[in-house]
């Protein structure tokens, strides 16, 4: 029996299946959502042969030093940013030897959010290391636990499409 919920582990064993079937690994780094992606996965037998890392980069000097963000960016568009989660997702691949990543950042409430960035705005970011990475804007309805459950499956689901293409 699995810590996530039914949806969760359909859109992680589908990331492991089709990992498997390409010979392709994944990495995720991690804000909003403090490892649950990457616990996802993991939750599954035989991961080890899809999932290479995980970075939590909470906190925006964890996001500099272990994902090598530049303060700039940081400074210029805040954590919560389409250029974030890009970076993110750059500095992933750089430090590891998996073929896809995905990154998450978003603000996930009950408090943080601003009318720019209201809670329930996250960006994930995607990409593999021989294509272009890119992020995607979503805005999910909840308290904090159905932002962050929603924020997982979506980043499995743009991980799988990846690993699919």
């Amino acid at each position: 029996m699995s810590e996530f919920d039914q949806d969760i582990v359909q859109a992680a064993q589908r990331v492991l299946d089709l990992g498997n079937a390409r010979g392709k690994m994944v990495a995720t780094a991690e804000s909003c959502t403090g490892g649950l992606i990457g616990g996802a996965i993991t939750s599954l037998s035989g991961s080890s042969a899809v999932y290479d890392r995980g970075i939590i980069s909470y906190s925006n000097e964890a996001k500099n030093e272990l994902l090598n963000v530049p303060k700039e960016i940081l400074a210029a568009h805040g954590a919560v940013s389409e250029q974030i989660a890009i970076a993110m997702v750059k500095g992933l691949l750089a430090c590891s030897i998996a073929d896809i990543g995905i990154s998450v950042t978003g603000v996930a409430g009950p408090t943080g959010g601003t009318p720019e960035k209201p809670v329930g705005l996250v960006y994930i970011g995607y990409g593999s290391r021989d294509g272009s990475i890119k992020a995607e804007r979503c805005m999910f309805d909840g308290d904090r636990t159905g932002i962050r459950r929603q924020t997982i499956i979506r980043a499995l689901e743009l991980a799988a499409s990846l690993l699919d293409a």
